[in-house]
């Protein structure tokens, strides 16, 4: 925190004048000017110039602030966003092509995201970068660009998306050898947590002091948490966003992620937001709740005035049941994912919707007319959150643009018999690659370049022998 001598200082007529309103902000400011004092008001020393890949991993360049402020060039090449998770490069083909000259990609900081690195031991602040060619125009594959795009197809249309995600996470021991499985944490009773306490008070009092640090880190760079609850796995949370604009919710679950892994990295454990991490415990998932406003009134085009369902409201659910399938790799992009959408359970793999129904694929909370919204429970919290939201409101718009009829709602259980969805990675490859409606509106670019890598990380993933092949094949075939 900035010396209390700097919360005033003298006038030039010998009074006393105010610290600057925009010095205090926790997150963002206006131009770079306000930048440069903000900085120096905190005694930044150094700038993480971040952006994500598509994985939704933090990538870019940490540099001195006097630098940041001299308008200095940032560039980053274009090849960080082709690569897979394992750090390889897909192959040529299917509409993807390796650029030959592996050229530079600049970093534009949105000044909006500027913000301290409450972990570090320097006084350090991270700003999150937009990508464009160096030409200035932006550059169509880069994640952050790809939810523009779509919100930019809704601004087209007179509208405005409204976002809240709710994200999923273990914590789990500290596990260096990938070879053993992971096993829940020891929390302050001394004993490894147990699972089926679901909003236990309890089980977050076993972790006390860890969630203290994610509250302290999240208010020092103005992170705004609603909620936060023990789920049903042992060891798992999930904090409630609250709802806003699609950008900025997807840039508070890139830095959550990153200041959720750092608060527990102080206290000896992991944070993961694998979907599936703990063999017979519940996956982790990346809900996402959905409504959209009139740009001119500010209305929910969800509900009419009299606080009936709206046409909209009805050809958004059919848009997202008719080409969420085909979206499922932005929902689901590893393999791993694949494993927590299951029959019998709350992760659906059905394309359903239903009021206040857990089972289907899309749930319509009980709210007022005003609050009425689409629940997305499809997508892991694996998910790039910028992919996972541009998806989510690309398959909504599809729908409203051709006005495509939703079912009937489902009023019993619908994760029991049919299975909607693909079951593996290649299949929602397969389908995503098909889906021309989807590709226009997230842009051909990013489309080849992502099937691409997705292709990739599964052959990585096939030359690894598993500890079920070794018990079941080993000795009996």
């Amino acid at each position: 925190m900035p010396p209390e001598k700097k919360e005033v200082r003298p006038s030039s007529r010998g009074g006393r004048a105010r610290t600057p309103a925009f010095l205090k902000n926790e997150r963002g400011v206006k131009n770079w000017k306000e930048a440069s004092a903000w900085l120096e008001w905190r005694g930044i020393e150094d700038i993480e110039c971040i952006t994500p890949d598509q994985a939704g991993v933090a990538r870019g360049k940490m540099m001195p602030s006097k630098k940041f402020t001299s308008n200095t060039s940032l560039a980053l090449p274009s090849a960080v966003f082709m690569t897979t998770i394992s750090g390889g490069y897909p192959e040529d083909g299917n509409g993807f092509h390796y650029p030959e000259d592996d050229g530079d990609l600049k970093l534009l900081p949105d000044l909006s995201t500027l913000t301290v690195v409450p972990w570090e031991e320097d006084p350090t602040a991270a700003v999150i970068c937009d990508l464009v060619h160096q030409d200035g125009r932006s550059v169509e594959f880069t994640p952050r660009n790809v939810l523009k795009r779509v919100l930019a197809a809704y601004d087209e249309r007179g509208l405005k998306p409204v976002v809240a995600p709710e994200i999923e996470f273990y914590l789990v021991r500290k596990n260096p050898d990938p070879d053993y499985p992971l096993t829940p944490p020891v929390g302050r009773s001394g004993r490894p947590i147990g699972g089926g306490a679901g909003y236990s008070i309890a089980g977050v009092n076993e972790f006390d002091e860890l969630i203290d640090d994610i509250y302290h880190f999240s208010e020092r760079q103005g992170l705004e948490i609603d909620t936060l609850i023990h789920e049903e796995g042992a060891g798992q949370l999930e904090i409630n966003l609250r709802h806003g604009n699609p950008i900025e919710l997807a840039d508070q679950v890139f830095m959550f992620k990153r200041t959720i892994r750092e608060a527990a990295l102080k206290h000896e454990i992991y944070a993961t937001f694998m979907a599936k991490p703990i063999q017979g415990q519940p996956g982790s998932a990346m809900h996402i709740h959905q409504s959209v406003l009139d740009k001119k009134t500010g209305k929910n085009i969800f509900s009419a005035e009299d606080g009936s369902e709206t046409d909209a409201f009805f050809h958004f659910i059919g848009g997202m049941q008719k080409h969420v399938p085909n979206a499922l790799v932005m929902f689901a992009p590893y393999v791993n994912s694949y494993r927590r959408l299951t029959q019998q359970a709350s992760a659906p793999v059905n394309n359903k919707w239903g009021y206040d129904n857990r089972t289907t694929a899309f749930r319509v909370p009980r709210s007022d007319p005003a609050a009425r919204r689409v629940e997305n429970r499809i997508p892991s919290s694996d998910a790039n959150p910028y992919l996972a939201l541009a998806a989510s409101l690309a398959c909504g718009l599809v729908g409203m643009n051709n006005k495509i009829k939703a079912e009937p709602p489902v009023l019993t259980t619908a994760n029991a018999d049919e299975i909607d969805l693909p079951r593996g990675l290649l299949e929602a490859v397969g389908l995503f690659e098909d889906d021309t409606e989807l590709g226009a509106i997230l842009g051909k670019s990013f489309a080849a370049t992502y099937t691409a890598i997705k292709r990739a990380e599964f052959e990585t993933f096939m030359e690894v022998i598993s500890p079920w092949e070794r018990e079941y094949l080993l000795l009996n075939v």
